[in-house]
């Protein structure tokens, strides 16, 4: 059964917060709110928890998993950046993007996409998704959570509580997040490919 987590959307009780961090921690799988919908968290090394977001969302292995980042230097730890897309990405953070970058050895094998060796990161703007990824200290390991055969992903805590409740650990509930997946972009492959239009704003990109 997951533990329920009622958390201030805008003053996150540190307490609560550390509860989380710790489970995720000793390996917990977490849905938790983002600037644009929900996403299923873990652990960067944890790999029953990469098994169990396939699982949950029928995911294969060409799927880009995304490091959920605190800042701009957290997320270059992780992928390869040179300056013209840095300036890009740099203006664009935080807020609801995924970029597709390729990835540095800091990032397990497992996560990578099989053929490319890339990797999806962003920086939320959402203060409860701040407040964890600092009191964490490193990225999560994430996916929107979005159901196999549903066109929209999970807004709701008290619904993801009851539909998920022996598939995670954890449910944070912060009230209203977004309620679109990220906007999917990729520069990996020398031009800029929008390769999902979602919550944020494409224009900088075309």
């Amino acid at each position: 059964m997951a533990k329920y987590f009622d958390v201030h959307p805008d003053n996150p009780q540190r307490r609560t917060i550390s509860s989380v961090t710790d489970s995720i921690r000793s390996g917990a799988l977490v849905a938790y709110p983002t600037d644009s919908c929900y996403a299923l968290g873990c652990q960067l090394g944890n790999r029953d928890g990469i098994d169990r977001i396939r699982a949950i969302r029928q995911l294969d292995d060409r799927h880009h998993f995304t490091l959920v980042c605190e800042n701009f230097a957290q997320l270059g730890q992780f992928v390869q950046i040179d300056n013209d897309v840095f300036r890009t990405i740099k203006s664009a953070t935080p807020g609801s993007y995924t970029f597709i970058l390729p990835a540095t050895r800091e990032v397990p094998r497992q996560l990578l996409h099989p053929k490319k060796k890339t990797v999806g990161v962003r920086i939320p703007d959402h203060t409860v998704a701040q407040a964890l990824l600092a009191d964490l200290g490193e990225p999560l390991l994430s996916s929107t959570l979005l159901l196999p055969d549903e066109a929209e992903p999970m807004t709701q805590g008290w619904e993801i509580k009851e539909r998920l409740d022996h598939v995670v650990d954890a449910v944070i509930d912060s009230g209203d997040c977004g309620t679109e997946p990220t906007t999917v972009i990729d520069f990996s492959g020398g031009e800029v490919e929008i390769v999902r239009r979602g919550a944020g704003d494409t224009s900088r990109f075309e």
